[in-house]
């Protein structure tokens, strides 16, 4: 092929790209960066990540790092230890889930909603010697809105079975 039907072939994928871009998509992005995630009985994480999304086609592209900051005894990362933690990245996008910062059985489940301006998803959490092969697989939320305006603080992160912490995290 020579190098001007190499450029053409270029252009013409790139204009039905941008063009199909343009007419259908309803993707979201979202960033966030969370030091201090926690509030049930054992354990806290740091998080930070971000990703693209489209709650219609149930389309996520996501991850980023993790870390256990404090030993984790219960929930899906239980047995996450403090200083393990390498990277997460996205499974699936969940439409909705009941979520509890403190995992108390006396405290109201608040229900998280993905939309415009929050993804709940089931995350793979990944630890160092354990390769390509997930640690962990839990449900979190990422939100740029309170979860839980009855507490005092922010809310707007969870991880199923840590809990509940304050993100700076970007919707679009």
């Amino acid at each position: 092929m020579t190098r001007f039907a190499v450029i053409v072939a270029i252009a013409a994928s790139c204009v039905t790209f941008s063009t199909a871009f343009a007419q259908g998509s309803a993707n979201h992005t979202f960033a966030f960066n969370a030091q201090d995630i926690s509030g049930f009985p054992s354990g806290a994480v740091s998080l930070t990540g971000g990703g693209t999304f489209d709650a219609a086609t149930g389309f996520i592209h996501a991850g980023g790092s993790f870390s256990c900051t404090r030993d984790i005894d219960q929930g899906p990362l239980a047995g996450c230890k403090a200083g393990e933690g390498i990277r997460w990245d996205s499974a699936e996008i969940v439409s909705s889930f009941g979520i509890k910062c403190s995992g108390a059985l006396s405290e109201p489940a608040k229900l998280a909603v993905t939309g415009n301006t929050a993804i709940v998803l089931k995350a793979d959490f990944y630890r160092a010697g354990d390769g390509t092969h997930e640690s962990f697989t839990a449900n979190m939320v990422v939100s740029s809105v309170d979860l839980d305006p009855a507490q005092p603080g922010v809310q707007n992160i969870w991880i199923q079975g840590v809990g509940c912490g304050e993100a700076n995290v970007t919707f679009q």
